[in-house]
Order: structure tokens, then C-alpha cells, then sequence
């Protein structure tokens, strides 16, 4: 996932570090080996570009947001960034920090960390991060949620892409994600990257047969 990243240049990439003797930068020398083609639109024109708000998000990413939220020191810091990030002139910056706004989004910033688990704040900061008509990498986005959790929010990505014109990459061992999304999945086991069903999945196979093996307790 971080390859297709740096070879699209999408805001989250991140650097391999090189081998032990630091002589060959294997990282880099792959990455050049690779190459890509954006497609066409409907009707028929190249695609120029990706659109300027398309992201590689990692579970990584989504739990530092959430010790940032823990933590009231840098959350104000944390909610500027992501403002700016998003266009605000750096001029608007100290209105900001000194606004009645911004006091009241802190407080409730803090209310929802109280309120709700990880697993629901993750749910919020994905649909935080998300803009119309963009690509987003996801690595995991499982990470820390609930079976419940997971299939909800594969649910809101499968409503992200159909009315917000979302694409989405996501690398996932979630059977329940697995089940839920309306997507093309490959088998990253398989030598040719194989289109496979989701239910031909090894993980997913695990827990069926886990599940199926202890049968007779569901039903006592």
C-alpha cells in the first residue's frame, strides 16, 4: 500500500528506510521499477490527475488522532493543522485560535473522546478525513474496531463511493469488512494477485471453520 503511495505521491506516504549496509536503496530502485496509467472518465477523456485531496490514510495515522484527542495539549494544534490543511490562509490562523468557535469544538473534541470508545472515535475521524471525488488508501482501518464497528463502517464507505464519487484502496484481513464492502477484492497471497470471492480467503476461511468447529455451543 505504501508503494502504490509514493508512486502516486499521495499526502501520508511514507520512506522505507534503507537495508543494513545502507549500499542499495531497494525501496527506491523498486518504486521505479513500477508504473501506472490513470484511466479515462466516462466519456471518454485521459484523467490529468488525482484529485488534490486524495490520501493514504493508516491505522497508524488514525490511532495517533486518537492520542491526540487524549491528550489537550496539542488538540487545538491537531484541529488548526487539518484546517490549514484543507486550504485556511495562514492569516485566518490567529482569528482562529482566539475565536468562540474554536473553544466550543475543543470542548466538544473532549466530550467525544469521554463519550465514545476508540473504536467509535475511529469511525468519526475516517468520516472527518473523507472528501468528495478523491482516492484513499487504507491500510487497515479495522484496527481497534468491534466486529459491529467494522461492518458499519464498510457500510459508509460503500455509501462514500456510491454518493460522495469516493474510490477507495483498502488493504484488509476483516472478514466482516470483507463481507459488507461492494468491492473487487484480490488475494495478495495468490502469486498473480488473483480476483477472488471473499469467502475464498484464507483469514476468512480460519474463522468460518473456527466458528463451525465449536457449532454444537451456539446451539446448547
Amino acid at each position: 500500500m505504501n508503494i502504490i503511495a509514493n508512486k502516486l505521491q499521495l499526502e501520508g506516504q511514507e520512506y522505507a528506510a534503507s537495508n543494513q549496509f545502507g549500499k542499495v536503496k531497494y525501496f527506491t530502485e523498486f518504486l521505479n521499477e513500477c508504473s501506472y496509467s490513470l484511466g479515462e472518465y466516462e466519456d471518454g477523456r485521459k484523467i490529468g490527475q488525482l484529485p488534490r485531496q486524495s490520501r493514504y490514510i493508516k491505522s497508524e495515522d488514525i490511532l495517533y488522532e486518537i492520542k491526540k484527542i487524549q491528550q489537550e495539549t496539542i488538540l487545538e494544534d491537531g484541529y488548526i493543522y487539518e484546517h490549514v490543511r484543507r486550504g485556511l490562509p495562514k492569516e485566518q490562523v490567529k482569528h482562529m485560535r482566539a475565536s468562540d468557535q474554536l473553544q466550543k469544538q475543543m470542548e466538544y473534541l473532549k466530550y467525544a473522546q469521554e463519550k465514545y470508545s476508540n473504536g467509535e472515535t475511529t469511525l468519526q475521524l475516517l468520516e472527518d478525513y473523507i472528501e468528495p471525488d478523491a482516492l484513499y488508501l487504507l491500510d487497515e482501518p479495522e484496527v481497534s474496531l468491534s466486529p459491529e464497528n467494522q461492518t458499519l463502517l464498510a457500510e459508509k464507505l460503500n455509501q462514500m463511493a456510491r454518493f460522495l464519487g469516493c474510490q477507495f484502496i483498502i488493504s484488509t484481513h476483516s472478514p466482516f469488512m470483507l463481507g459488507t464492502l461492494n468491492a473487487k477484492i484480490y488475494n495478495l497471497d495468490s502469486k498473480e494477485l488473483e480476483e477472488a470471492r471473499w469467502t475464498e480467503l484464507e483469514p476468512v476461511r480460519y474463522v468460518y471453520q473456527f466458528l463451525d468447529k465449536h457449532r454444537k455451543e451456539f446451539e446448547e
